[in-house]
């Protein structure tokens, strides 16, 4: 096999890989969206891609070069492309973490300026600028539109749709019913919303603490499993002979995909699992429910 056909079935691996990694996720691959931080964030998401595509095609080269193995060269490709989710540090549950926080923040800040007799609309407008920095870019945006003449309720369904945490979805789905419903209690639900968001934040913490001993074991297994893998290919080829065939290559890749399967399992045992969103269902309830009015007298905000 040519060096010129290692790199394009190593390319081919890499973009399969990242295509079935954004269908996986259900969305995708560049989302652009009218917040500059989200499309600023977004475009930095896609270089990190594009540069990781290309050194998992300059790696899976080098093996291939070295180990004459087309098979080594494809493996050599998924492991550039799948392990940092493995062996990456938790930067996004720690983004998580402070999001939560700010959002009881801003919720408190809401809370105290409506008992300060303010509408909802003008208690907004009045804390976006001293909001949060976690969130201050989609509150300042909240803003924005509101001041240009949008509507209270699908400007804040934007906002969710923005924060995309379920957290964010119980204190706007309260907002979004007092807009449309003229809600009454609605400092008293605020306040409620915003203990319960600093609670969440303290049980994910205590989960996270619990997670960390097994995403170190899991480090370790993986890390273990691949120094001792390259171990032998660079000091020991003779023990590993037998995959120069064609039969070796097959043999090759379904040892391969096992440990790319085990690996997986692993990488799904430290992941924490996203809670789901409901604002999306609560919008459908409609006004004269008994869930509605419970939240509007501030009945709910326990449940």
């Amino acid at each position: 096999m040519t060096i010129v056909l290692l790199g394009v079935l190593g390319g081919g691996v890499a973009v399969g890989a990242l295509l079935i990694v954004a269908g996986l996720r259900g969305r995708p691959a560049r989302v652009v969206t009218s917040s500059r931080l989200s499309t600023w964030l977004a475009a930095r998401h896609d270089r990190k891609q594009v540069g990781l595509l290309v050194v998992a095609v300059l790696a899976g080269l080098a093996v291939g070069v070295v180990t004459s193995w087309v098979v080594g060269g494809i493996l050599a490709v998924v492991a550039v492309v799948g392990l940092p989710r493995i062996l990456g540090s938790n930067v996004d549950h720690q983004r998580q973490l402070e999001r939560i926080e700010a959002i009881a923040g801003w919720t408190e800040m809401l809370r105290d300026t409506l008992v300060a007799a303010a509408g909802l609309e003008q208690a907004i407008l009045a804390t976006s600028a001293a909001g949060p920095e976690a969130i201050r870019e989609e509150i300042t945006e909240l803003a924005v539109r509101l001041e240009g003449g949008e509507r209270l309720a699908p400007s804040l369904r934007h906002l969710a749709d923005q924060l995309r945490d379920p957290t964010a979805d119980l204190v706007i789905s309260a907002l979004v019913l007092a807009a449309e419903h003229q809600a009454r209690q609605l400092a008293d639900l605020l306040g409620e919303l915003a203990a319960e968001a600093h609670e969440q934040a303290s049980m994910r913490m205590r989960v996270e603490a619990g997670r960390a001993r097994t995403r170190t074991s899991v480090r370790v297994v993986v890390i273990t499993t691949l120094v001792f893998a390259v171990g032998l290919v660079l000091l020991n080829r003779g023990y590993l002979a037998p995959y120069d065939s064609a039969f070796g290559q097959i043999m090759l890749l379904l040892v391969g995909v096992l440990f790319t399967v085990a690996f997986t399992w692993l990488g799904r045992i430290v992941r924490q699992r996203e809670p789901e969103r409901f604002l999306t269902e609560l919008s459908t309830i409609r006004p004269h429910d008994a869930d509605v009015d419970d939240l509007l007298t501030g009945k709910g905000a326990s449940s």
